[in-house]
């Protein structure tokens, strides 16, 4: 059946989870009139999660599928348009729901970041999911949103002006309030245990292109710090007297927007060299907060790819937040995040896009992304790339997410500074 002619238009997949639930109030507020159906291993729990509800999703039907029985996975793409899906660690139950919607030809987007399960979706179900005109969009939230979507907007906006291709280009998370998912802490256990067990896996983490469409094809740049520990004169000179250090995410959000770069023909420049910090203020404590920042990021990058296994596993998980659990109300709503991200073009012209959104980045805010992707690929076919296969956001949606998030709240400017 035609994508078009099916029976919903989104089925979220993982409603009974913490960002699940937070993901279908988004949808019950700003869905209108969606055909919406709630997925998940329980119809008692998700009728639970339906009935909590504003009265707009009272009818919305509640499917009943599980990872480990794929043959429910399949049944829900192919009567769906796109599938939302929460449900992680995507390393342990991702690859079934990929591999139902790529059989299907049917859109997905998902919240990973969780670098080597999005290679293995590439290399197992890219071509089939371009074949049929699926897109599986991976990293749809706070995860890789702010990220993508920046460098997308700069690119846009030097395209617009006539200044040549994104050379240098920086993200700095300039304010961050709100706490890391369990869910998140989940998907970097996954990510470590995989790392340390396998030297392979060691080596693809490390390559700053690991998400290529054509590794012989990419630009040899030098060396491309993951944890770089910089002044912000050094980045900007708007940022004289700030000192930045590693962002957390860095280095999966960086294969994100490399990846975007590949699948747009490279569109951003051969010569973009991007990398991710964090702002730690102009104190005279700045400096050492920045280096310590950076030296921990390294060390859990390379110490714990390595040992991680080593290390008891059940008491990691005894102290870490359980997935499925997340602050409060109040917390959630007092959260809110800023990035600039910086770039100088290849005529030496320089802007920033600055990405702004209320809401606690790991749950709330990212409820919101994600939601708004789904949207996306479900109404705003006219405004997708033409592209089909394993995409990233910015390559599958990066007009319709630049044309629909103000009116999600979300703030995305783009200024030349000279």
């Amino acid at each position: 059946m035609a994508a078009e002619q099916r029976e919903f238009d989104i089925v979220l997949y993982g409603a009974t989870g913490f960002v699940g639930k937070l993901t279908a109030q988004y949808l019950a507020q700003a869905g209108g009139t969606a055909r919406i159906a709630l997925a998940g291993r329980s119809v008692e729990r998700l009728r639970a999660v339906r009935d909590a509800l504003p009265e707009a999703a009272g009818e919305w039907p509640l499917i009943a599928a599980d990872a480990s029985s794929p043959e429910t996975l399949d049944a829900v793409a192919e009567r769906t348009r796109v599938v939302i899906t929460t449900v992680g660690p995507y390393t342990k139950y991702g690859l079934p729901m990929v591999a139902a919607c790529a059989k299907a030809g049917t859109d997905y987007a998902d919240l990973t970041g969780e670098t080597m399960f999005i290679r293995e979706s590439i290399d197992l179900y890219h071509e089939q999911a371009a074949d049929t005109g699926a897109r599986i969009v991976h990293s749809c939230g706070f995860d890789s949103i702010p990220s993508d979507l920046t460098v997308y907007a700069l690119y846009k906006r030097a395209l617009a002006d006539g200044t040549g291709q994104l050379g240098d280009t920086t993200f700095v998370m300039r304010e961050m309030v709100g706490g890391v998912s369990g869910g998140t802490i989940a998907s970097m256990m996954e990510v470590l245990s995989e790392a340390s067990a396998d030297p392979a896996v060691r080596r693809e983490l490390t390559d700053p292109y690991t998400l290529t469409t054509d590794r012989s094809a990419e630009p040899e740049l030098g060396h491309q710090s993951d944890t770089p520990w910089r002044r912000g004169r050094d980045i900007a000179p708007e940022l004289d007297g700030i000192w930045v250090g590693a962002f957390v995410m860095g280095a999966p959000n960086a294969r994100i927007v490399r990846r975007s770069n590949a699948l747009l023909g490279w569109a951003y420049g051969r010569a973009l060299r991007y990398s991710e910090t964090m702002s730690m203020g102009r104190s005279v404590v700045a400096p050492i907060a920045a280096a310590m920042g950076t030296a921990g990021n390294a060390a859990v990058v390379g110490l714990g790819s390595r040992y991680f296994n080593k290390l008891p596993r059940r008491l990691l998980e005894r102290i870490a937040p359980k997935p499925g659990t997340g602050p409060s109300e109040r917390v959630r709503d007092n959260g809110h995040y800023r990035v600039e991200t910086y770039t100088t073009t290849s005529t030496g012209a320089r802007y920033r896009a600055t990405m702004a959104q209320r809401g606690d980045f790991g749950y709330k805010a990212t409820a919101v992304l994600l939601g708004e992707c789904g949207l996306a690929l479900a109404f705003d076919r006219v405004e997708l790339s033409e592209l089909t296969g394993v995409l990233t956001p910015a390559a599958a949606l990066g007009d319709a997410l630049l044309n629909r998030l103000p009116a999600a709240g979300v703030t995305l400017e783009t200024v030349r500074l000279s």
